[in-house]
């Protein structure tokens, strides 16, 4: 019997935590892990206090038909891995790498592409995370460097797609 490698590890534990998850569309997990040992996990979800979008049975994304990766500020939920990073310490998340597993609310599939979006990057970056590694399938996965998406700046990319 082969031993399961501990990336694939790591992920099926972020895709267990995206069960939590309570949006009506996608639900996503994230987990923290520095030195094997994991710092920290978020899920998709209201805040605290907050009716989630799985109780109200309503999606305001869902309702005004809003494209995948944009306007995020009308969504009711934290991100997963911004869920992660508020329950972790900057000391703890330098040189860690975090773990994200996206499945389509109905469909229970994978989301196709997963990435964090423009704000939860910000915070990625912020935090002093290394890594991001990304589950496209039940045994595929993508490794992100962080430092790319200081490198690719994306400020002109959305500049250019609100005319500005």
């Amino acid at each position: 019997m082969r031993r399961r490698d501990k990336d694939n590890y790591y992920l099926d534990i972020a895709e267990t935590v995206a069960e939590r998850g309570t949006c009506l569309r996608r639900n996503y997990g994230s987990i923290i892990v520095k030195n094997d040992e994991i710092i920290s996990t978020g899920y998709t979800g209201a805040p605290r206090g907050r009716k989630n979008c799985i109780d109200m049975q309503t999606c305001i994304r869902e309702k005004l038909n809003v494209k995948r990766g944009t306007h995020y500020e009308l969504c009711r939920s934290v991100h997963s891995e911004a869920n992660a990073i508020i329950s972790a310490s900057r000391r703890d998340m330098i040189g860690a790498t975090l773990y994200l597993v996206g499945k389509d609310a109905n469909t229970k599939e994978y989301v196709k592409d997963a990435n964090s979006c423009s704000m939860c990057k910000r915070m990625i970056i912020n935090s002093g995370i290394e890594n991001v590694i990304i589950r496209d399938s039940k045994s595929e996965y993508r490794v992100i460097d962080v430092l790319s998406w200081v490198d690719e700046d994306d400020s002109l990319a959305i500049s250019k797609e609100f005319g500005y």
